[in-house]
């Protein structure tokens, strides 16, 4: 069923020819962009109701609500980025880029653009790897209790790449899987691979990744091999499950099986195995669907940008190792990119695919993490959290134990006292976890002051140079200038730009120690010209 979403290709090979006919199927085609003449023709005489154009310059001046980029892989980044500066929303196909440090780059000019970045990590919306991210997030709850252990066999013979190891060309899809079951990036890497076709090109690798919390993970890729195995195991403390993409049934199976300890002694228990159903919707399908109802500029949950970092990086990591350099810990570590021109305390720990000012000083035990935006000449006291994407301006104060959530922004010169309260989400609760797609944008504009304890519940704007008094709760929009105070805040005056409070205007309020003059400007004050 369309979504009223109108859609463009940009690419119309293999895959970029799947994107076209799946979009059609959906009613959400738009346009493509195709150089060859002879592959544009065949597809116009395919899907002649599609918009055709040989040069994505021509396509960007037509009012399409998003892109799909299905091109060769070193074009991704140039592509992406000029979709993204022209303001419009990005699907582009694996690997965002080649390497993580462009894809950082196209993830901070999103953010910026103010418009959402996906990649094609289609098994992403494979019904059946959602139904087991479903089981797993369960917990001790689920059927198969605390996760522990899992691994992915991606095994063949043939579809030998001249370009890339099957590291990259196969790996991209099991560590996807891996990060939006598990949600953290793992602590060590380590590859280990074998060259037996090609000089320098590893065609069989087996690679373990260790996570937090003691889960291990293993992908074993193969393209010299005997018979096709796409398998996937998942160990928890009290079932198990699997679910092998390759066979005919496509069943997911849990398994009642496990080790009990009785009397302080390991006893295997071998209980009955179940076929767990799931929808059978085409993934393809599910994640141009997804991506079509994101281009209304809510911020995406699954394949976002930043995901596509988090594999990059991992890749890279087990690149290294492959090559003997080690990819664990201390890799991670060495290949932290510095921040040039700003002072980040050795305690604090800033992740990949951050940007910060020249300038900017961030204190002891902060956590800044992937895709946020931090200006120049910035402060964070200590213990200050800020969550990805949050775009933060130039010249912000932000004093101790404030964690600044997805979906807010501080504009220029904005002042957070000390633990003051961001929300992102106006309903929360932990039996039932709400997605990105529920957080609410919260704004606090240019020179506006939070005093400490205030607490900003999501969804609202606190004005230009607005005033929060300390412990206040703000539930809804704060005037430019106002001040505001008490549960819920109210206002109870007005704040010059230099923090002085102003009278009453009648018909205009001086500042008594910079001598700026203010007038009424709808809800609030403006500086009134002289």
């Amino acid at each position: 069923m369309s979504s009223g979403r109108s859609i463009c290709v940009v690419g119309g090979g293999r895959w970029g020819a799947n994107h076209i006919r799946t979009l059609e199927e959906l009613g959400m085609l738009g346009g493509f962009v195709e150089p060859d003449a002879d592959r544009r023709a065949a597809l116009a005489a395919r899907h002649g109701r599609a918009a055709v154009f040989t040069r994505i310059e021509d396509a960007v001046q037509q009012p399409f609500d998003g892109f799909v980029i299905a091109t060769p892989a070193q074009t991704h980044v140039e592509l992406a980025r000029f979709v993204i500066e022209r303001g419009r929303h990005v699907l582009v196909e694996k690997p965002l880029a080649l390497v993580s440090r462009d894809a950082r780059d196209l993830v901070v000019a999103a953010a910026r653009a103010r418009v959402n970045l996906m990649v094609g990590h289609v098994l992403l919306f494979h019904p059946a790897i959602r139904k087991i991210r479903e089981i797993i997030r369960g917990g001790q709850d689920s059927k198969i209790g605390r996760l522990q252990y899992l691994y992915s066999n991606r095994l063949n013979l043939g579809t030998v790449r001249t370009e890339e190891n099957i590291l990259w060309s196969f790996a991209p899809h099991d560590i996807s899987i891996f990060q939006y079951w598990i949600g953290a990036a793992p602590l060590e890497v380590d590859s280990r691979g074998g060259v037996y076709l090609q000089p320098h090109i590893h065609d069989t690798t087996l690679t373990m990744l260790r996570y937090p919390d003691n889960v291990v993970g293993h992908v074993f890729l193969s393209w010299l091999h005997p018979y096709k195995e796409h398998r996937i195991v998942v160990i928890g403390s009290k079932g198990m499950l699997s679910f092998e993409d390759s066979s005919r049934g496509k069943q997911l199976l849990f398994y009642e099986k496990g080790i009990d300890w009785v009397q302080g002694e390991p006893i295997p228990r071998d209980g009955p195995t179940e076929s767990i159903p799931y929808q059978g919707e085409e993934p393809l399908a599910a994640e141009l669907r997804y991506f079509a109802e994101h281009c209304d500029g809510r911020p995406v949950d699954v394949a976002s940008g930043a995901s596509g970092v988090e594999v990059l990086e991992i890749l890279e990591r087990a690149s290294e190792s492959l090559r003997g350099g080690g990819g664990g810990a201390a890799a991670a570590q060495r290949t932290r990119p510095a921040h040039r021109g700003a002072t980040v305390h050795e305690s604090s720990y800033v992740d990949d695919g951050v940007t910060i000012g020249e300038g900017t000083k961030i204190w002891h035990f902060c956590h800044v993490q992937p895709g946020a935006r931090i200006g120049r000449h910035c402060s964070l006291g200590q213990n200050v959290n800020v969550a990805s994407g949050v775009v933060i301006g130039d010249g912000v104060k932000i004093q101790n134990n404030v964690s600044v959530y997805e979906g807010v922004e501080l504009e220029d010169d904005v002042f957070c006292g000390p633990s003051v309260v961001f929300t992102n989400v106006k309903d929360p609760r932990s039996r039932f976890p709400r997605g990105r797609q529920t957080y609410a944008r919260t704004l606090v504009q240019r020179g506006a002051t939070l005093g400490a304890n205030a607490t900003v519940v999501c969804g609202v704007t606190v004005g230009r140079h607005a005033f929060v008094a300390a412990g206040a709760v703000v539930t809804r929009d704060v005037p430019d200038h106002a001040l505001v105070a008490g549960v819920p805040a109210r206002r109870i005056g007005w704040a010059c730009e230099c923090g002085e409070r102003l009278p009453e205007p009648a018909p205009h309020a001086d500042c008594p120690r910079c001598q700026r003059s203010f007038a009424r400007a709808g809800d609030g004050l403006a500086a009134r010209k002289l």
